[in-house]
């Protein structure tokens, strides 16, 4: 049975959204009513033809915005284009992320720095944006999309896991700032989804150990997931969803796991 979360006529900005978790979550927006803003790299056909595909399929607004997650200046036109376009910004999902994988010695510099701008940087220069229209309004909602290495660690992802740490405490933080405001802040902690850039790694994991795809999921890719099965785009939607409706009015300041079981041990 479909659920109505009353969200018709809100406005959303999803940072890097061209493609998956955070085209997905815009899409899951916009199946409430939601008008989107996307934002993100991509084929600009491609980005222009997802663009249409969800105004057609739910009847609402999708705009895209370009904005670089590495530069402020950007960002901040990012959130102004959402406001000044609709007239309004009811939600704000900071998603865009980056990976490098190396041991710490030999981590590139220019690497560590762009991990830490755009999975961090960019949350806040993006949430210092949004507050003050969501405060003026007196109700908002910012979801950060954090991960599994937000609350626990694995070797090699050292920049992805301090930027994931990072936002799980710029989350706790903003959300004590604002607990009187009428907005919430919170995290969302998924474990691996299988987005077109995790299933990169699996080819690439399989060929380096000449061994099979299927075990390289089981046994490489999903070893720190009890449940041994990818999460589910519709997932980490249904948890978005609730966030951003009045239904998560209460919530604020938390990072909810969708991660199989990874940091329950």
């Amino acid at each position: 049975m479909a659920v109505d979360y009353h969200l018709e006529g809100q406005v959303a900005v999803v940072t890097g959204s061209s493609s998956g978790i955070g085209q997905a979550l815009a899409e899951a927006l916009a199946g409430q009513g939601v008008n989107v803003v996307l934002n993100g790299f991509g084929d600009a056909a491609q980005i222009e033809a997802d663009r249409a595909r969800i105004e057609a399929q739910t009847g609402v607004k999708a705009m895209y915005h370009g904005a670089d997650m590495t530069r402020p200046e950007q960002i901040r036109d990012l959130v102004a284009f959402a406001h000044g376009a609709f007239g309004r910004l009811d939600i704000l999902v900071n998603n865009a992320g980056v990976q490098h994988v190396a041991p710490v010695e030999d981590f590139p510099d220019e690497r560590w720095d762009q991990i830490i701008a755009i999975n961090l940087t960019s949350a806040f220069h993006a949430t210092k944006a949004a507050i003050p229209i969501m405060k003026a309004a007196g109700r908002g909602r910012i979801v950060n999309v954090a991960s599994a290495h937000g609350l626990v660690a694995s070797p090699f992802k050292s920049a992805y896991v301090a930027a994931k740490h990072g936002i799980v405490g710029f989350t706790k933080s903003c959300a004590l700032e604002l607990a009187r405001s009428g907005v919430t802040v919170n995290a969302i902690c998924p474990g691996y989804v299988k987005t077109p850039l995790v299933d990169a790694q699996i080819a690439d994991q399989a060929k380096a150990r000449g061994i099979a795809v299927e075990r390289v999921v089981e046994d490489v890719i999903l070893a720190a997931q009890p449940n041994k099965t990818f999460v589910a785009y519709e997932h980490l939607a249904g948890m978005l969803l609730y966030l951003v409706s009045d239904l998560g009015g209460s919530t604020t300041g938390a990072a909810l796991t969708a991660d199989g079981g990874w940091t329950a041990a």
